[in-house]
């Protein structure tokens, strides 16, 4: 069977997630719509969500790819149960349900819903659970914030299809947070959900600022380990869709923050989290990836607001003291990469900008900011002002871009991060997905004056070419029982990582 949607399963009409109602109670046949695979806890575990038009039970079924002929599974395929509840946004319903024992390199098909009323068939492929891997990570989307949803929808399913035919073998495509434009907009989810993409490849959710003041991101989204704990948010509602959350892929600890709840203390527990988590888990992993959306080194709109002043204050000591790798932020549609930043400095000052080799030391930690995957929406890049912050001048090396930042790019066209793991170093590259042509709403629409780099002096480069790409070595042993990584506290006989039973084991 192909990767992807395979044909549609009795006759199931998918109704899409602005038009999900109840018409008939639960004894309503489900119609599932906006589908989506998400991350899980570990490699052998991943999490589905979904809308539903009723409040019955449904499941997920689950069988090797091999197994399902013509959109039928054997009498053995596994089922697991969901989790289905009151939609807030549309009146319908939305459900999860997670995914357990899988096993490595094995194509699954999968599809959700019960008996009269599934899905249509997806797939996708387990690879090996240990060594190297790559992944993608993808600066907001926010579909609608060019004013025309279906242009900003085209651009991000160009994006998706550009990138996973360059890296089928991706492993997990990771967002930096503002997926649509209006938190609870269903068109905008809709679009920003169409690609078959997002139910072949595990998507690893971050909420953005543009996602917040509603419940459609955690309704369409579930993740492991969260906890929205009320001191992470003091008191502000409006930001606990989300919540912080952590989760162990191969041999990188992820840890993911809701970063739109910063003031009165609110950092200080945040970092606590990430502080627990590293201390808890860090000896499983060789890598530690920090992912939030506010960019605080910030090279555009950005760089000086308020929020981004205080976490620049906040988050990098704590950061290096933890023996984080690389952070991974959006906010800002556009691209940077930090020099190695050690407890909030530069931390070898004749690293030189666009260095293509850096060797990290002990506390060094590498900070990109992703540009828009969608070309929906552009920010250009600002000159350093230090009467708004006088802590964030201009490079020595290169006075045009901000004192943090090796690279500082945006050419008004779409582009993704692609970062390879590996066992002694990771590989960040930044990837052009698109050229001043569209589908690139925000070109088209005249949101911006120019495209193309050197200010659009340049001609657009083709797609795939690269805009960056920095190897950065990693230095000393990484855990695993044998006395931590420099900079990281030794962790001594903690608990297994997962400290859970494989419920199902799917073969």
């Amino acid at each position: 069977m192909a990767r992807g949607a395979a044909a549609a399963v009795l006759g199931v009409t998918v109704v899409f997630g602005s038009s999900l109602v109840t018409t008939a109670g639960a004894a309503e046949t489900a119609k599932p719509a906006g589908i989506v695979l998400g991350v899980g806890a570990t490699e052998s575990q991943r999490v589905v969500s979904w809308y539903t038009s009723a409040n019955t039970a449904q499941v997920v079924q689950v069988a090797p790819a091999s197994k399902v002929r013509n959109g039928q599974f054997p009498r053995n395929a596994t089922t697991f149960p969901a989790t289905v509840a009151a939609n807030t946004v549309n009146g319908g319903y939305n459900g999860h349900a997670t995914i357990n024992g899988l096993k490595q390199n094995t194509e699954y098909a999968y599809r959700v819903g019960t008996e009269g009323g599934w899905s249509p068939v997806y797939t996708f492929r387990t690879q090996k659970f240990k060594g190297d891997f790559d992944f993608l990570f993808f600066g907001d989307p926010q579909i609608g914030s060019s004013g025309d949803t279906a242009r900003d929808g085209a651009g991000w399913a160009d994006t998706l299809n550009v990138a996973l035919t360059a890296n089928p073998d991706a492993e997990l495509l990771v967002s930096g947070g503002d997926q649509v434009e209006s938190a609870n907009n269903e068109t905008q989810w809709d679009a920003f959900l169409a690609s078959d993409r997002l139910r072949q490849y595990p998507w690893a959710a971050t909420i953005g600022n543009h996602d917040v003041g509603g419940k459609a991101y955690e309704q369409h989204f579930w993740t492991p380990n969260t906890d929205r704990s009320a001191p992470f948010y003091n008191g502000d509602a409006a930001a606990r869709s989300g919540g912080d959350y952590w989760y162990i892929y191969k041999d990188v600890l992820f840890v993911d923050l809701n970063s739109n709840a910063y003031a009165a203390g609110s950092d200080e527990a945040h970092i606590g989290y990430v502080t627990d988590v590293i201390h808890e888990h860090g000896q499983d992993a060789k890598h530690i990836v920090l992912v939030y959306h506010h960019s605080i080194y910030s090279p555009a709109d950005h760089a000086n607001d308020t929020d981004n002043q205080q976490r620049r204050k906040d988050f990098p000591t704590a950061f290096s003291n933890l023996g984080v790798d690389l952070v991974l932020q959006g906010h800002d549609h556009s691209y940077s990469r930090s020099y190695e930043i050690k407890n909030g400095q530069k931390a070898n000052p004749a690293e030189q900008p666009g260095a293509t080799q850096v060797v990290q030391g002990p506390g060094g930690v590498i900070y990109v900011t992703a540009n828009s995957a969608s070309g929906s929406k552009y920010y250009d890049l600002t000159a350093p002002d230090t009467s708004k912050d006088p802590d964030y001048g201009p490079d020595p090396l290169n006075p045009d871009h901000h004192w943090a930042n090796s690279v500082e790019n945006q050419e008004h066209v779409r582009t993704y991060v692609k970062v390879q793991v590996r066992d002694d170093k990771l590989v960040v590259e930044n990837v052009r997905s698109g050229t001043c042509a569209a589908p690139n709403a925000a070109v088209e629409l005249g949101r911006v004056s120019w495209c193309g780099p050197d200010s659009g002096a340049t001609p657009a480069r083709p797609v795939g070419s690269l805009v960056d790409k920095v190897v950065i070595h990693t230095t000393g042993d990484r855990g695993h029982g044998h006395g931590g990584k420099p900079g990281r506290p030794d962790w001594v006989g903690q608990e297994p990582r997962d400290g859970k039973a494989t419920v199902t084991a799917l073969s």
